[in-house]
């Protein structure tokens, strides 16, 4: 079979005039079909709310007994019984031990049998002086004590304070502080009263010692280590928005809103923060209208105008 070349010319002719005669009859694009490929995002707005706000600091705090009591020997003598150990819990006037004189144990009853109306005993009796815990036992039954030797230490349950470390950049919170809350660390909450400062800083950390002392007569271990949060800013009258509404850049030096201006439109709005606590954070400026919305769920990675869809939220 020969190759014509008249044949092959004729072919490409055809097949051009053919190309050109389907792109004339093809239909024009539909502006319908260019609008429904916008991407839509569907989003939950807010409004601002005026509120105050507080802004917190969170230090440390460790629990202390500073008033102890001191059991002591009121004879020369041996211990005959003891019924206090350590860790436990006595009340004011609980009998803790009985100490008997080396003669009486000697000689026993002897001269009661010869003479009763002496009542001769030699037994003294100890007993607590105040309400607390057992954190020292010195002695056990049959010791030797003398005249004023420490039998045991209680501990007074009343006195629990907390001490609090405050740097010293700090001390001006404290007028802003006189009540506070502990948090311990199994989640129970008490509140306490700061009291007396200690008259020294420390050289190295720089802070100065606050007593806090605590309400009631809550039975905590000494040396436990607590939260103690401390009011840093309070903001009577703030304009406030959920967390979630402020994005910022990767380095959070510049933060926005995506405000809509309309029920399908949202614009980005540069906004300057202020204190934040919980879930709510201050916006300083712009000043928002109440009836403005702001994006709070579905603003992440949108664009400047993008289209939107409100699914949840304010609509005026």
């Amino acid at each position: 079979m020969t190759n014509d070349p008249l044949n092959n010319k004729a072919c490409k002719l055809v097949f051009l005039a053919m190309l050109m005669l389907n792109i004339y009859c093809s239909p024009a694009a539909d502006p319908a079909d260019e609008i429904s490929s916008v991407v839509v995002t569907p989003v939950e707005v807010t409004t601002t709310q005026i509120a105050p706000l507080s802004e917190y600091i969170e230090l440390t705090a460790v629990s202390s007994y500073p008033r102890k009591s001191y059991i002591k020997a009121g004879i020369n003598g041996y211990v005959q019984s003891v019924n206090a150990s350590v860790g436990q819990h006595v009340s004011s006037g609980m009998l803790l031990f009985r100490l008997i004189t080396k003669e009486a144990r000697a000689i026993g009853n002897g001269i009661n049998d010869l003479d009763p109306s002496l009542k001769f005993s030699g037994i003294s009796s100890l007993r607590a002086d105040q309400t607390g815990f057992v954190t020292v036992v010195n002695h056990q039954t049959g010791d030797y004590v003398q005249d004023g030797e420490p039998m045991a230490v209680i501990t007074n349950q009343s006195s629990l304070i907390f001490l609090l470390d405050l740097p010293y950049e700090l001390n001006g919170m404290i007028q802003m502080n006189k009540r506070v809350k502990i948090t311990l660390p199994d989640g129970l909450q008490i509140n306490g009263t700061i009291g007396n400062t200690l008259p020294s800083v420390d050289s190295l950390a720089q802070t100065k010692r606050l007593i806090i002392i605590v309400d009631g007569n809550a039975v905590i271990p000494e040396g436990l280590v607590a939260k103690v949060q401390l009011v840093k800013n309070f903001k009577p009258a703030a304009q406030t928005l959920p967390k979630s509404t402020v994005l910022a850049n990767e380095t959070e030096d510049k933060f926005w809103v995506m405000k809509l201006i309309n029920d399908s439109t949202a614009i980005k709005i540069p906004v300057i923060k202020g204190i934040s606590y919980g879930q709510r954070v201050e916006v300083i400026s712009p000043i928002f209208n109440k009836n403005d919305r702001i994006i709070v769920v579905g603003n992440y990675g949108i664009p400047d105008t993008a289209r939107v869809k409100i699914v949840k939220g304010f609509k005026p």
